[in-house]
């Protein structure tokens, strides 16, 4: 079944420069392994389309249920220099959750 990534994730975003860190934390260690299948770098950097011009890294946390994201050169120069509304990247984690992933 098709839900928003929302639906068994929370996440939490902010900015390191013009570089946007999400993490994506599964409610239940269960969904873990559906945020590793369905989450993958190039269906976050798709997702993002034009606003992330770089590469995207993920980062794998077991231990915690979570993953973390890297959008490299995604914040328009990043806190003083961008003229985007949201210049430190909080509202990407949000916009993430809409992701749909299979569970």
């Amino acid at each position: 079944m098709k839900v928003p990534l929302s639906t068994i994730a929370h996440a939490r975003s902010g900015d390191k420069g013009d570089t946007v860190n999400i993490g994506i934390i599964a409610y239940r260690a269960e969904d873990y392994p559906a945020l590793v299948r369905e989450v993958t770098a190039e269906r976050v950097k798709a997702h993002f389309g034009d606003l992330c011009k770089g590469e995207v890294i993920r980062y794998e946390l077991p231990n915690l249920g979570a993953l973390n994201f890297l959008l490299h050169e995604a914040l328009g120069g990043g806190g003083t220099l961008s003229l985007r509304v949201d210049a430190q990247g909080k509202t990407f984690s949000a916009a993430l959750l809409r992701l749909e992933v299979q569970t």
